[in-house]
């Protein structure tokens, strides 16, 4: 079952600019990880905020688990597509504890139901007894787990990740890309993920797609 399809997606900044993104298709399995590869400027992070809802293509198609999110007669907003966010710079709350970070995105939930999704995300990503501490009072890679939890708590039908490892050290990376990979395969979670570095494509992607190019497509298997 395809989770995301794109059909001749075409962006550009201006009118009068040449497209960013052009004619662009992509199609996406339940399960899969997929990378995305390009130099700067090729419109990674622009794919992203286009199936998210933060930016509006000139033409095209986008559906989500089957549901048509934006064409030429449909646009909805970014909360009703059902897409889940992780940015480069996770984008925590700082006044807010770990749990309410996770919480945030949860308010249509009963109070119990609420609670045992967050005790789930928890659990996920290995935080448990870090609830009550803050953004400031954690590891960068912890961070980046509240970020993904917060992102996962709401069962999204995909999951964006923009740049997930360029905020840790080099020697952190590699950690970091073995747990990330685990928890979004425990989680059964459809995701792309932008990145420069095709390290993070090879260790965590089931397969690539390089943008910037005619036509580069990749295959790799998950370590």
């Amino acid at each position: 079952m395809s989770i995301l399809e794109i059909e001749g997606l075409t962006f550009s900044f201006t009118k009068k600019e040449e497209p960013v993104i052009d004619d662009f298709s992509l199609s996406i399995e339940k399960g899969e990880i997929v990378g995305i590869l390009g130099r700067s400027g090729s419109g990674k992070s622009t794919l992203l905020r286009l199936i998210s809802g933060l930016e509006m293509p000139l033409k095209g198609t986008i559906k989500v688990a089957g549901k048509t999110v934006v064409s030429e007669r449909v646009y909805l907003h970014p909360e009703e597509r059902g897409v889940g966010m992780v940015f480069q710079d996770y984008a925590l709350f700082p006044h807010m504890t770990v749990k309410n970070n996770i919480l945030f995105g949860l308010s249509r939930m009963s109070r119990n139901e609420r609670k045992q999704r967050m005790d789930e995300m928890l659990e996920l990503v290995q935080l448990e007894g870090f609830e009550n501490r803050y953004p400031h009072e954690l590891s960068g890679g912890q961070q980046q787990r509240v970020a993904l939890a917060r992102a996962l708590a709401p069962k999204p039908s995909i999951l964006l990740m923009d740049e997930p490892f360029s905020n840790l050290d080099a020697d952190l990376r590699e950690t970091i890309r073995e747990e990330l990979g685990v928890i979004l395969n425990n989680a059964n979670m459809t995701c792309i993920m932008v990145t420069h570095d095709r390290h993070d494509v090879e260790a965590i992607c089931d397969r690539s797609v390089v943008l910037g190019f005619t036509s580069i497509s990749n295959n790799y298997c998950r370590i």
